[in-house]
């Protein structure tokens, strides 16, 4: 695999960003089309979110939430899944920005003048939740209904101690309570997240991030000089956000170590790489991870689990799929899978990811060519089970999908 090298910058037309101010809000597939004609621009090699998120100096979430969009359209490929890379494909050139413009780094605020030594205290208040950079409000508020993700696709909220999820998210950023989302791939950790922080920035984890991949690294300007571009634990501080690092449990402890200062009782951190600058976090600043337990390489130590107070176990919501118009015999499938992995019998279950995409097939192809791909996505090892269900719950036999002689000419 070719290790991706993708330029720092790239030559910026259109409108442009002050040195050291904020990066104006993208388009709608803006950001997308900037990934494009990153993996246009470097067809031969693969790129990480990671890489690319350093280019454009983005959230490196949004960078992988575009990468996924590029692939479901057919406009780039999944080159690798660890690490998670991507490259260009025929299409990818005509998906692609004429030019991208990475966002500016962003300079320290002013510091807060102190209150005269007179003046009388404030009353308390906590941070706010999502949406208002930690200004102070009042508590977050109950939803009632579907919350838009920042893609803008609905998340419907589920019950958490007796409240919607995202609330209950929201008031645990409120008290400063850290929480560690864990559950397997695909059930959700991530939207829900997205719906209850709208705000939030996102490191997507592997073995190979790095401490840079948190706090930044020096890149070099068109001019020829070198700036430090501030990473995603640091923007995220200074603007009283919160931070989500998706699959947590895949940084080396080493790098993940970095972020512990910022989430105790010091509130800041110290960036070795710039000179040692002390970055302290502002009101509604706030961590949140998620773990997949049983992929190859998630280790979950005891530093990691101490410094997440609330663990919460995130499963598929099995009535959600069938609401979204998932066929519910798949549905049926996936239930009896989940019920023989959690009884030990098997170690692959088909989650709400893999719902959605069966019923996408479904609607593209049909039901018996999306039950056969159901069977084709399971591991080598528990195929024969989930074969057997599959042809148990249809009332037939199915295969995964495979291509089969040449389609016949006419003459």
């Amino acid at each position: 695999m070719t290790t991706p090298t993708t330029p720092a910058t790239a030559p910026a037309t259109g409108p442009t960003t002050p040195a050291g101010g904020t990066a104006t809000r993208l388009r709608n597939g803006e950001l997308r089309a900037m990934v494009a004609k990153i993996l246009a621009d470097h067809p031969a090699n693969t790129h990480t979110p990671g890489a690319i998120a350093h280019t454009l100096n983005r959230s490196s979430g949004a960078v992988g939430n575009a990468c996924k969009a590029l692939t479901d359209r057919g406009e780039a490929e999944l080159a690798t899944a660890t690490p998670l890379a991507y490259r260009a494909t025929a299409t990818t050139a005509a998906a692609a920005a004429s030019a991208i413009t990475p966002a500016p780094p962003r300079t320290p605020r002013a510091p807060r003048p102190k209150a005269p030594a007179t003046a009388p205290a404030a009353p308390r208040t906590t941070p706010a939740p999502s949406g208002t950079g930690g200004s102070p409000t009042r508590p977050a508020r109950k939803v009632t209904g579907p919350v838009k993700r920042p893609n803008g696709m609905d998340y419907h909220p589920r019950l958490l101690s007796g409240m919607p999820d995202v609330t209950a998210l929201a008031r645990l950023r409120d008290a400063g309570v850290a929480a560690l989302l864990y559950g397997p791939p695909g059930t959700g950790k991530t939207s829900v997240v997205e719906a209850a922080f709208n705000d939030c920035l996102t490191v997507q984890g592997d073995g190979d991030t790095v401490v840079a991949d948190l706090v930044g690294d020096y890149t070099k300007t068109p001019d020829g000089d070198f700036v430090f571009v501030h990473g995603p634990l640091v923007r995220a501080m200074r603007e009283g956000v919160p931070l989500f690092i998706d699959d947590a449990t895949l940084i080396p402890p080493t790098v993940l170590a970095v972020v512990y200062p910022a989430m105790d009782g010091r509130r800041e951190i110290v960036v070795k790489a710039n000179g040692g600058e002390v970055v302290k976090a502002e009101p509604g600043f706030y961590v949140v991870a998620g773990h997949n337990p049983g992929v190859h390489g998630a280790i979950l130590t005891d530093a990691l689990s101490s410094r997440f107070s609330v663990h919460i176990q995130v499963s598929s919501d099995y009535a959600l799929a069938e609401q979204l118009g998932v066929d519910k015999k798949a549905v049926r499938v996936a239930r009896n899978l989940a019920t023989r992995q959690e009884k030990g019998e098997i170690g692959w279950a088909p989650q709400l990811r893999e719902l959605l995409a069966f019923k996408k097939l479904a609607d593209a192809w049909d039901l018996d060519a999306a039950a056969g791909n159901l069977v084709g996505i399971a591991p080598e090892e528990d195929r024969v089970t989930v074969a057997a269900v599959v042809r148990d719950v249809f009332g037939k036999t199915v295969t995964p999908l495979a291509l089969g002689a040449r389609v016949a000419t006419k003459p």
